[in-house]
């Protein structure tokens, strides 16, 4: 279910300098922090380009949750969801993967800013 990826192309340094701002990338709206701030590292714009994706999955799971009952039931387990694949995010990072996230990674591995 979960892919490792082959065009994270990253090295130590890169790695441990960025740890921190990557692991942020899977906080929401602090995904554009690395996005548009670290332009020079693979590591922190893959795992902010994956924070994105979720961001996208978080805002659709509210959209969803307009509609009653069904969309309460959808939405709320959507969020689950995205809090699962929030943690799996964050500890990539500290096992210092580039891993692409199930359900949401595929769409945003490529977005160029």
């Amino acid at each position: 279910m979960v892919k490792e990826t082959i065009d994270c192309k990253c090295d130590a340094k890169d790695i441990e300098e960025n740890k921190g701002l990557a692991a942020i990338s899977y906080l929401w709206l602090l995904c554009l922090i690395p996005l548009f701030g670290k332009k020079d590292s693979a590591f922190a714009q893959f795992h902010a380009k994956q924070g994105l994706g979720l961001l996208v999955l978080w805002v659709l799971c509210g959209f969803i949750m307009v509609v009653p009952v069904l969309g309460w039931f959808i939405g709320a387990m959507g969020y689950v969801v995205s809090f699962v694949l929030v943690i799996i995010g964050i500890s990539n990072v500290f096992a210092s993967k580039c891993v692409e996230l199930p359900i949401v990674g595929k769409w945003f591995k490529n977005v160029k800013f």
